[in-house]
């Protein structure tokens, strides 16, 4: 349907399609194909088949999805993402040296129905005055796409798609220059503070060039990490490289111990990480007496990981307590929170799933895990995000513990749910976001610690860990 006629018959068959029905669209020279189907979680958990080119179409799909079931829709201002891909459109029509006179943004009424009609209408009119390039009309409609979900502002919503494997890769493999840094690139603005310096080197190209842990890192490509106090997200992003992205990244660092200054290049590959970076719970004991349990994320049967390590270290002596350290921890699975919270109270709301409409699930700790009756300290950092905030976020309103180190991520909108689209392809979004105990909002403002306890280069240099350290001596009085 293109050329701004049948706007009526767009009308019905978005209408239609929030519905679930597929009624039949027009195409040039009497084709017909039905619209894809709306809002479909896929089957086993993955889509059908290969994935296919993106067009207008899925794009309409995803829209009318998003209006559908997203937590926010009722009070979502639509013509913000359709503004945002059209934008997003005609940068890639730009850069493909494509640019045509029609590729004008339509007036909006805020009507969503008639708007998207519009939308798909402009759209059409440009798509048809290009040559026959398929690969540039699936350019075209996967940048539109991205930036409509782009423009939720939620950390929680993405699209899946053409995220190729890097050749020769097995499970545990990593790729990139084998380095995590004091700023990510997932860190909202202003929450990143100079310096920028390396906090770990897991192996690849930086440990093959020598960097440690406490380098200043005072440019990238020529380019400074911050001006002022203000991150340049483009530099963070570089030092996070992902496949297929294989463009050599150069480094200015100054080892701060020696005031030694020098630049190293590094090229992303996939390499195999220190192998102590790799498992999900990893258990010690320190000063004799207190658990120490690393825990990287709340996957499946993590949570009686944890409770069987300190069990295992608990064997044969008295603790002092437990130091849970969830820094980097990257989330998971809520189930598994509640399981582990469950070993720390009985009988507790740990979270609220809280519909657009007001209503809430309640979410509760697991009590069948049975108590494990020991003072209870939590290391958090920026990295611990999404489920690892839903578990500090209990702690800290149930008074389970105390929460030493720096404020996490803010990235904990809610659980996404993902649905089908019909290049059989996944969009996921939160249906329900997420509230604390307290019922405070806890998405885009993050968990503050008890007792603040940030990480200097110096520290990272040395090997020291201050944080650590504090929490030790919280249990040891």
């Amino acid at each position: 349907m293109r050329g701004g006629t049948l706007a009526a018959g767009l009308v019905l068959v978005l209408a239609t399609a929030c519905a679930g029905q597929t009624p039949p669209r027009a195409r040039p020279g009497g084709a017909s194909a039905a619209a894809p189907a709306v809002c479909a979680p896929p089957k086993g958990g993955a889509p059908p088949g290969a994935e296919r080119p993106t067009t207008i179409d899925v794009v309409g799909q995803a829209y009318r999805c998003v209006l559908a079931r997203y937590y926010g829709a009722a009070t979502l201002d639509h013509r913000t993402l359709l503004t945002a891909g059209f934008a997003a459109f005609v940068t890639e029509l730009n850069r493909a040296g494509r640019d045509l006179p029609e590729a004008a943004m339509p007036a909006l009424t805020g009507d969503r129905t008639a708007d998207w009609a519009a939308f798909e209408a402009a759209y059409r009119r440009v798509i048809d005055r290009l040559p026959r390039d398929d690969a540039l009309r699936a350019r075209l409609a996967a940048a539109t796409l991205e930036a409509i979900v782009a423009a939720l502002g939620d950390d929680h919503a993405r699209w899946e798609h053409g995220t190729p494997r890097p050749p020769g890769a097995y499970d545990g493999d990593q790729y990139g220059l084998g380095l995590t840094a004091s700023a990510r690139p997932a860190d909202a603005p202003g929450t990143a503070l100079p310096p920028l310096f390396v906090t770990a080197v897991p192996g690849g190209p930086a440990r093959a060039a020598g960097v440690r842990p406490g380098d200043v890192v005072e440019s990238v490509d020529g380019s400074a990490p911050f001006v002022g106090t203000q991150v340049t997200p483009a530099v963070v992003a570089a030092l996070h490289p992902r496949y297929p992205q294989a463009a050599p990244v150069r480094l200015r660092l100054l080892r701060p111990d020696t005031g030694r200054r020098r630049t190293v290049t590094l090229k992303p590959r996939l390499f195999q990480p220190d192998p102590d970076t790799l498992p999900v719970v990893a258990a010690g004991l320190l000063a004799g007496d207190v658990a120490h349990v690393r825990m990287s994320g709340f996957a499946p049967d993590s949570a009686d990981r944890v409770l069987r390590a300190i069990a295992r270290l608990r064997t044969g002596r008295t603790l002092a307590g437990v130091v849970l350290d969830l820094r980097g921890n990257g989330g998971g699975s809520p189930g598994e929170v509640n399981r582990l919270l469950g070993g720390f109270a009985h009988g507790a709301v740990t979270a609220y799933q809280c519909a657009a409409d007001g209503s809430c699930e309640t979410m509760r700790t697991d009590d069948t895990v049975p108590l494990v009756g020991l003072p209870l300290v939590v290391l958090t950092d920026r990295g611990c995000a999404s489920a690892c905030e839903h578990f500090s976020a209990a702690v800290k309103d149930l008074r389970l513990g105390r929460l030493v180190g720096t404020r996490t991520a803010g990235a904990v909108s809610g659980p996404a749910q993902p649905y089908a689209l019909g290049d059989n392809t996944v969009l996921a979004f939160p249906s329900r976001h997420h509230l604390a105990p307290g019922r405070e909002v806890i998405d885009r403002v993050g968990v503050p610690p008890d007792v603040h306890v940030p990480l200097t280069p110096r520290d990272a240099a040395a090997g020291r860990d201050p944080a650590l350290a504090a929490a030790l001596n919280l249990l040891h009085p």
